[in-house]
């Protein structure tokens, strides 16, 4: 062999080595799971300290991935979907009437080659059939669930645009949406492709119900045996990752829409409960429920895992929310944010894979209210929707500093007025989408 040939061998291997090197360094596409649960309490699983409930499946998932403490959704069902769908806060998302110009993540994800699936409750086209608001126009390949809720015991299905038939019992609800995941993942998905699967779950959403099998049997009344049911349901799932040899490549992400429902629900189960009975999950130590914009309204439980990228068994305190999932996802699969609107949320990328402690939020929005660090602003009248009225607060501004008092009980709002001003005219800011620091880190972002 001559020296000529020599060299352009040497170059060759040279060269077949770095594309080697290059190709094992370079981050691969996660699958993306999300399982979003309704009205579920922040200290519904044992692993966020409920001493009743039975979960040893999220407890397990926890340990293996990061469990945050100051996540947060929405106040409630439709404006957090709208929220999480889009990346921008319901002002703008519009929540249950989400028109059908908002951009979701899966219509943007599927340009560069992911397979899009939604299965439960979707709750953001007025619950009605409204062909351009419906999952299949709004980016998900396939479709099987209910349009709304179950406020009046019963729900009708829907698989892609046609109608699929209906119940009344809502304790088969949480089996029958595992079990079309489940078999989206075995049947219906391209194996060559890497894929979204957004379940959303009807359950703890108002009339209550679990099946024959979970029915009576934990600690916790009727609300613990859903709880239960749902953690069992979710391990078939997490099973079937397993089994199909996807769980390694899987970012799997569990949260709920906001906090625990705070009045009577009417429940359809069996063994005879009595309307108005009170079935409702745990705020833990967070005060108040669904609707507030006290804590326990919208910071609920959040489970990220993706083995061997995320770090297994950390806790994290940043400020995090589903806003974020749109910016963060766009960095995971390479999608581009739209520009041609206010996008609300900021990539956590480095958050999740535990690449920075503090993530690359700040701050939050409760449309009422306002987070900015530890210090937390609420005007005078903040309830929404009626479902968490605290009648006994008296109508006057609070401020918080959620550090030193996370159950909100001493309002130092006299004591720091400069504060107090600070963060009212960043409500108001934010609002208009003029916050001069979301808009820095979304400019970063892009």
């Amino acid at each position: 062999m001559n020296v000529t040939s020599r060299t352009l061998t040497c170059s060759l291997v040279i060269l077949l080595a770095c594309i080697c090197l290059t190709s094992v360094a370079a981050p691969s596409k996660p699958n993306i799971l999300i399982v979003f649960t309704d009205d579920q309490g922040y200290a519904d699983l044992g692993c966020y300290g409920n001493e009743k409930n039975k979960t040893p499946r999220m407890d397990q998932l926890a340990k293996e991935g990061i469990r945050f403490t100051s996540f947060y959704a929405q106040h409630v069902c439709g404006p957090s979907r709208s929220a999480l769908l889009t990346g921008r806060y319901p002002i703008r998302s519009k929540g249950w009437g989400m028109p059908a110009t908002e951009i979701t993540f899966a219509e943007l994800i599927k340009e560069t080659g992911y397979q899009t699936a939604c299965i439960g409750k979707w709750d953001v086209s007025n619950r009605k059939a409204i062909i351009p608001r419906m999952p299949n126009a709004q980016g998900f390949d396939y479709y099987f669930g209910t349009l709304g809720a179950n406020d009046g015991g019963g729900v009708s299905f829907h698989e892609n645009n046609e109608p699929a038939g209906n119940t009344r019992d809502m304790g088969s609800l949480t089996t029958l949406y595992t079990d079309k995941a489940i078999d989206y993942l075995k049947n219906k998905r391209d194996p060559k492709k890497p894929f979204v699967l957004y379940v959303a779950h009807t359950m703890m959403h108002t009339i209550i119900g679990a099946s024959e099998r979970f029915r009576g049997k934990s600690k916790g009344d009727l609300y613990g045996d859903v709880v239960e049911e749902f953690d069992y349901e979710t391990g078939r799932l997490l099973d079937t990752l397993d089994e199909l040899g996807l769980a390694k490549d899987t970012l799997v992400i569990y949260t709920t829409d906001n906090g625990p429902w705070n009045q009577p629900a009417y429940t359809n189960n069996k063994k005879g409960h009595p309307k108005d009975s009170i079935f409702w999950g745990q705020s833990g130590p967070l005060r108040n429920g669904k609707g507030s914009c006290y804590e326990g309204g919208c910071r609920v439980p959040c489970i990220v895992r993706w083995p061997g990228k995320v770090p297994a068994g950390k806790v994290s305190d940043a400020i995090f929310a589903t806003i974020d999932f749109m910016p963060t996802f766009a960095n995971l699969a390479g999608y581009k944010v739209p520009e041609d609107r206010r996008i609300d949320g900021v990539d956590q990328t480095d958050l999740i894979l535990g690449k920075s402690e503090k993530g690359a939020r700040d701050s939050f929005f409760y449309v009422n209210a306002m987070r900015k660090g530890n210090w937390k602003y609420l005007k005078a009248k903040h309830c929404m929707y009626g479902y968490s009225r605290d009648r006994k607060r008296a109508e006057v501004e609070e401020l918080y500093d959620l550090e030193a008092d996370l159950g909100e009980t001493t309002n130092m709002a006299e004591k720091h007025p400069e504060k107090l001003a600070e963060l009212k005219a960043l409500l108001e800011a934010v609002k208009k989408g003029t916050d001069p620091g979301v808009v820095k880190v979304l400019q970063t972002v892009r």
